[in-house]
């Protein structure tokens, strides 16, 4: 099973996961909402601030897939996504995806006050 770590606090990450809920077959994925488990993260050494900025994935053998691989991880198991995830995974075209999604990241982490307030949490630590 793979079990997608998301940002259930942020509107745009729930929808789009609400959207992968819905069309992924059963059996696939745990969807596990970051603000609920930090301890489950702390044990794959990701810390909550972390979890909150990137979108995380552990495949069935406990790798841990970050920002784009994650995606393509998803989107391997999803029917009409595969033919995306063959896409993005094109080496310059990973390359470029990733250095778009990470700066689409920070922003939306700097927008959002639960994730600077985890971040002030995790400096004050």
């Amino acid at each position: 099973m793979i079990t997608v770590f998301y940002d259930g606090k942020c509107g745009l990450c729930s929808k789009e996961i609400r959207h992968y809920r819905a069309i992924a077959p059963g059996g696939i994925f745990h969807w596990q909402d970051v603000n609920d488990c930090p301890e489950e993260l702390a044990a794959l050494g990701i810390s909550l601030s972390q979890g909150l900025r990137l979108l995380h994935a552990k495949d069935a053998g406990g790798t841990v897939h970050t920002g784009v691989d994650a995606f393509i991880l998803i989107w391997k198991q999803l029917k009409r996504w595969r033919l995306l995830a063959g896409f993005i995974s094109l080496p310059i075209i990973r390359h470029i995806s990733d250095c778009a999604y990470r700066l689409f990241a920070h922003w939306r982490f700097k927008r959002l006050k639960h994730c600077q307030l985890a971040a002030q949490e995790e400096t004050t630590s």
